[in-house]
């Protein structure tokens, strides 16, 4: 099994496609969650926005933790010690339950109070509390199946990915259709549907893809149950890299429930449209998130390699990658927004309104495109206390944005969604400034 990468677009492309089919399977399980809660009406569409981005606050911890281990997993293949990966991985797997139990807590302690102070509609509070308590329960699956990208990834597995993520968007879509609408003799459970379902197949994707892993021998190769005794030291490197990426991801999304919960002050209208833009931003975001994953992994591994004078030019392959893609995605969108609008059935009054914000939605993604990528950059070296301090000065930027934009000025959402152009130009600043500045270089993990 060749560990070591080199730097050729024909590499980046190997690692990155795999990656944005994977990545583009749970986005597709968000849209279909939406448009099936669509059918029921505008406010089952307006509470899906606020639970799925309560639910993201947690799962963004999980990719915090597969960031941080993904870059120790490709630093460790890039210097060819496959033991030391079975080790990581190992106690990666322990670190994600713990987190994934401690999610559980928090929500059952502070959920239903959060949700009851701060959502103006009574109805939307108790709608997005109850669905969350059971929601929540999908943590556990989450959190080991990203465990497992963090391999597959870090070590040039890719072509592995596919095979959990189809298995979950199957049975995502089967299950939603039966558990919300009641078919196939399953009960009628309507908005909470949607919660059960995505349980059962996080759960189903993460039973397949650890077939996938033992019948290929995975676990014999990165002698992952060799060496079982815990390990301070170990737990205590992978939460040094992870803790800050982890407190990077979860600030970001909470600032993004912040926005959703100003957005919900101006109506159900308003947060409804807001979380279609969320779905349309994940699923074209993929490719931007996939050529990012892979900067993270290919900058560790070509490090770990001795080779860091090939980390610049590296990163601007990727970006001329990722810009290229991201431009004809920005035109399609700009070419007919109502396309994809139209599967929400919301109606033509709803589509007018919402066109003017995929087109700043267009534009967001074109900086995105590059921005993550750099910032990416910046997790591949090992540097994740800069990229959390990227992020906090990010955050604070954005949150003052949306504060005086929605709630203080009260302008529409669609300058609201500005704050995704404020976000990127910011963040890409500081990493690209801080990349070229090479005081990454003799940072050792």
């Amino acid at each position: 099994m060749e560990l070591r990468l080199n730097t050729s677009y024909k590499q980046i492309l190997f690692m990155a496609m795999p990656i944005s089919l994977a990545m583009l399977v749970p986005q597709i399980n968000f849209m279909t969650n939406n448009i099936f809660l669509g059918m029921m009406g505008e406010q089952e569409l307006a509470s899906a926005g606020i639970t799925g981005v309560y639910y993201l606050i947690f799962a963004v911890v999980g990719n915090g933790l597969n960031s941080g281990l993904q870059a120790l997993i490709a630093r460790r293949a890039g210097q060819n010690l496959p033991k030391e990966i079975g080790r990581l991985f190992f106690h990666g797997v322990w670190v994600a339950l713990g987190f994934a139990m401690l999610g559980i807590v928090i929500t059952y302690l502070f959920a239903p109070m959060i949700m009851h102070a701060t959502v103006h509609d009574a109805r939307i509070a108790e709608e997005v509390t109850e669905f969350l308590l059971i929601r929540i329960w999908g943590l556990p699956f989450l959190y080991l199946y990203v465990m497992r990208n963090a391999l597959l990834v870090g070590t040039n597995q890719t072509k592995f990915l596919v095979w959990g993520t189809l298995t979950e968007a199957l049975v995502n879509i089967f299950l939603d259709y039966a558990l919300i609408f009641g078919h196939f003799g399953f009960p009628e459970l309507g908005f909470n549907g949607a919660a059960y379902a995505s349980i059962i197949a996080e759960a189903s994707g993460l039973l397949v893809i650890y077939l996938v892993i033992h019948l290929k021998g995975m676990h014999k190769s990165f002698a992952f149950f060799e060496q079982v005794k815990m390990d301070v030291s170990i737990i205590k490197l992978i939460l040094t890299i992870s803790a800050p990426l982890i407190l990077q991801f979860a600030i970001s999304i909470a600032s993004w429930e912040y926005f959703y919960i100003l957005v919900e002050h101006h109506g159900a209208r308003a947060l409804a449209i807001s979380n279609t833009m969320r779905n349309i931003f994940g699923l074209f975001g993929i490719f931007c998130w996939a050529f990012a994953s892979t900067t993270n992994t290919m900058v560790s591994n070509i490090i770990g390699q001795g080779k860091t004078e090939e980390v610049m030019p590296l990163i601007r392959r990727v970006v001329r990658m990722s810009l290229g893609i991201s431009f004809f995605i920005f035109i399609i969108l700009n070419l007919v927004p109502e396309f994809f609008l139209s599967f929400y059935s919301q109606g033509d009054e709803f589509i007018a309104e919402a066109i003017p914000i995929v087109r700043i939605v267009s534009i967001a993604l074109l900086m995105m495109s590059f921005g993550t990528i750099w910032l990416n950059a910046v997790t591949g070296t090992g540097n994740s206390r800069v990229n959390l301090l990227i992020e906090l000065v990010t955050i604070v930027i954005y949150v003052a944005y949306v504060y005086f934009v929605l709630e203080y000025w009260n302008l529409s959402v669609a300058w609201g969604w500005g704050s995704e152009w404020v976000y990127w130009i910011s963040m890409f600043s500081m990493a690209y400034f801080y990349m070229k500045s090479g005081r990454w270089k003799g940072k050792v993990i």
